[in-house]
């Protein structure tokens, strides 16, 4: 099944883009900072949610592993 009918699919797919874009906007700012509007710009975007609600998305990660550990 394609992960953008699935529902947990699709939302592993939006926490792995969440989590790449703050790991590369750490290490890399001025490459997101400079594609700030467009469609790169949704990286950019993801970055700053990444960024803001880190405890929310780490323990959406851990749950989404454990998910693929029981299953």
């Amino acid at each position: 099944m394609s992960a953008l009918l699935n529902l947990t699919s699709l939302l592993q797919v939006f926490l792995l883009v969440i989590c790449t874009s703050t790991y590369l906007h750490g290490i890399y700012p001025s490459i997101m900072d400079s594609r700030k509007h467009g469609l790169l710009g949704i990286f950019w975007k993801s970055a700053r949610i990444g960024e803001r609600l880190s405890p929310y998305v780490s323990i959406s990660c851990i749950l989404f592993a454990i998910n693929q550990l029981i299953s």
